[in-house]
């Protein structure tokens, strides 16, 4: 189970936090959507859970593992994907993938199986020898994807996945991490499409300036709020917006 507990994060001198005591819980074999408008925390929370962002306060823990007491085995049990991913272009994407096996220790054999079934999954096998530099926005969203599957993680966070995919890629990546799920693992993604999360998600959290409004499921919120009838995207509107302002 990943717990986060009382997250705090602000920014230089801005008037209010960036996360704002934030806590919640994701049970394993779960997929969770984190969701909010731009600017309410979503990025600064993932960065504060992969641990490239120091908390002003609170905790993160993972399977009773302390992000802060032992960083080198907690990051050992995720994977994960930004909304930007970075690389050295001048590589290929199998020297990217060779790399990131070495730096967690993957043996020969495993490697050569996981980098081979991973992109082969994600349509890039035939383009692994040729320089990340050629390739397009959604090619190296997908070598993101199969960096942080490589080392077999038990918890995926993704920022913006879908973003630059075309829908083939992106229903591949839907349905791989329901698979994913199903196998014990956990899911922790940040999206804007709406739809993906009401179809894929088996929990969400809604976040707006910093603060947490909802966490639970989707049928929930809409019992919550007396609209069974009612989409996510028209619910989440409702949640984060009076009268063109963020609540």
């Amino acid at each position: 189970m990943l717990i986060c507990d009382n997250l705090t994060k602000r920014y230089g001198n801005q008037e209010r936090n960036a996360v704002d005591g934030l806590s919640l819980e994701v049970r394993w074999g779960e997929i969770f959507g984190f969701l909010g408008p731009n600017g309410a925390g979503k990025s600064t929370t993932i960065k504060m859970i992969t641990g490239l962002l120091a908390c002003d306060s609170g905790s993160v823990t993972l399977e009773g593992q302390s992000l802060s007491k032992d960083p080198v085995a907690y990051k050992r049990m995720i994977g994960y994907v930004p909304d930007d991913p970075v690389f050295y272009e001048r590589m290929t994407g199998f020297e990217h993938l060779s790399f990131i096996a070495d730096l967690y220790q993957i043996d020969k054999n495993t490697r050569e199986e996981r980098i081979g079934e991973l992109s082969k999954l994600l349509l890039l096998e035939e383009a692994l020898n040729s320089q990340i530099s050629s390739y397009s926005h959604g090619m190296k969203q997908k070598l993101s994807i199969i960096s942080a599957l490589l080392p077999s993680p038990r918890l995926l966070i993704l920022d913006e996945p879908m973003v630059g995919l075309d829908p083939k890629a992106a229903y591949i990546l839907k349905t791989l991490l329901i698979d994913f799920a199903k196998k014990g693992n956990t899911v922790f993604f940040s999206t804007h499409v709406l739809e993906v999360a009401q179809e894929l998600c088996t929990s969400l959290g809604i976040i707006t300036q910093g603060k947490l409004l909802y966490n639970g499921t989707f049928k929930d919120l809409q019992s919550e709020n007396n609209k069974t009838d009612e989409t996510l995207e028209a619910l989440f509107l409702e949640l984060t917006d009076h009268d063109g302002k963020e609540l």
